[in-house]
């Protein structure tokens, strides 16, 4: 997946994947696309087996001191189109703050060990190794 990113308060997120060719268009109005539109598109090209934070999509997106507001849009992501890995998405420590917000109490660490990832008493195992830094891997 190819991944531009423009410059701009927030920070505009532009890919395309090489096996369906869509584009979302450069002459896209930033305006358009909301603070939780953003936040999904970086959510979306968290690789399976990995996690990141509320924190580190913030700072990626230029809003360091948005975690809380990311933690909302996650809340939100059940009805995003596509889909967006919303259990890929735990606090800086690894804990599954967020568990509430699936559909039953342990709906998330489900959906995080079907991608490989090991979860015991709420809080992701070796969570540095699967640690996913959008501000690294992005760049």
């Amino acid at each position: 997946m190819l991944l531009k990113k423009l410059s701009g308060n927030v920070g505009q997120l532009f890919y395309f994947s090489s096996m369906s060719k869509k584009k979302i268009p450069e002459s896209y109005d930033k305006a358009e696309i909301s603070f939780f539109e953003k936040v999904y598109q970086v959510a979306r090209l968290i690789p399976k087996g990995r996690v990141t934070s509320y924190g580190a999509i913030a700072k990626y997106l230029g809003t360091a001191q948005s975690s809380r507001m990311v933690g909302w849009a996650m809340n939100s992501a059940h009805n995003a189109k596509p889909r967006v890995p919303a259990q890929r998405v735990v606090n800086r420590n690894g804990l599954l703050t967020g568990k509430h917000h699936f559909g039953s109490p342990d709906a998330m660490q489900k959906l995080l060990q079907k991608d490989g990832i090991k979860v015991k008493d709420d809080k992701v195992q070796n969570f540095e190794k699967l640690f996913w830094d959008p501000s690294k891997e992005l760049m």
